[in-house]
């Protein structure tokens, strides 16, 4: 069949080369437009146009996916399918194009977690599955009918980095699967059960500030969820404080310390929260770089009486 893949960011790059080593005929890739980064803040291509310079593929980076000009370039094309993975919300005009039609490979067992963030919020709902579904666009946003689902379990500390990476390389296999499938005279996709679905809303940096007052499975999940950007955070003193990782599988700290109140046992650090302490295992200081807690402890001189904090707090200097 001949394709058109739609991503932009390191999510979509792996399931791109898999399609590209494939039997079908990649046409042209559509990204993002380059945006500037850095210091010298200078134009920098997303990851997926990088992925389709390299693979010699054509690229389209539009401002507006409403723009004439473009749905008559992809029009012209006359691909069979539309392949849409962490990309833009697809305009009708759009997505009807395709003789076959237009296909999202979501991060989620859909009908759950439907939204910008379905990974973030099932780590964040301590959820212990998880999965790829893949779907025909339709005008309701993931409410499209399904193709299939794959399923993987999420391990107890797996965080966000290392859960949307492991999803990511399962795309590629997953996509090519899917596209077996719809080629098969007489398939028949699944209506979504509206009853079963939940939101995954797109999460905001202000999101991820740490309530240590919640019990130790929802603060551990939150850390889990929002790792490593925009990272979970908290204060202390007039210091911001990205945790980047923790644990529930140490049960050799102390038995109770009241929430935010730091302590170290046995080379460990624990942090108080609504029931019981938590292990912390990564953190990252506001200008530093990211270091495990026995160099922040060393590093910042934790005593008896340190304590995280919900806001800044002013100190004499």
């Amino acid at each position: 069949m001949k394709m058109v893949y739609m991503g932009t960011p390191e999510f979509a790059c792996p399931a791109l080369e898999v399609l590209a080593a494939s039997d079908h005929d990649l046409l042209a890739v559509v990204t993002g437009p380059d945006k500037p980064s850095g210091r010298g803040r200078k134009l920098q291509a997303c990851q997926a146009k990088a992925a389709a310079l390299k693979l010699g593929a054509p690229v389209y980076h539009p401002e507006s996916l409403r723009d004439n000009s473009f749905i008559e370039q992809m029009a012209a094309l006359e691909a069979d399918v539309f392949i849409v993975i962490a990309f833009r919300i697809l305009p009708k005009k759009l997505y009807t194009i395709p003789a076959v039609g237009s296909i999202n490979i979501h991060g989620s067992l859909l009908p759950k977690y439907r939204g910008a963030a379905p990974i973030n919020h099932a780590l964040l709902n301590g959820e212990t599955e998880t999965g790829l579904t893949s779907f025909f666009l339709s005008r309701k946003v993931d409410q499209g009918s399904i193709i299939d689902r794959v399923a993987t379990p999420i391990e107890p500390d797996e965080n966000f980095s290392s859960l949307s990476a492991r999803l990511s390389d399962m795309a590629g296999p997953f996509l090519l699967k899917t596209l077996e499938l719809i080629a098969r005279p007489g398939f028949t996709p699944e209506i979504q059960d509206d009853r079963r679905a939940t939101p995954a809303p797109k999460i905001k940096p202000e999101d991820a500030l740490i309530d240590w007052h919640k019990p130790v499975d929802q603060v551990h999940n939150h850390i889990r969820a929002y790792s490593r950007r925009p990272g979970a955070y908290t204060f202390l003193n007039d210091l911001k404080i990205k945790i980047l990782g923790s644990t529930q599988n140490d049960t050799a700290g102390p038995v109770a310390l009241i929430p935010g109140l730091l302590k170290v046992q046995d080379k460990k650090l624990y942090v108080g929260t609504g029931n019981r302490p938590l292990c912390l295992t990564s953190l990252q200081p506001e200008g530093k770089r990211q270091m495990d807690a026995c160099a922040f402890v060393n590093g910042y001189r934790i005593g008896e009486t340190h304590t995280f904090n919900h806001s800044r707090k002013e100190v004499n200097s």
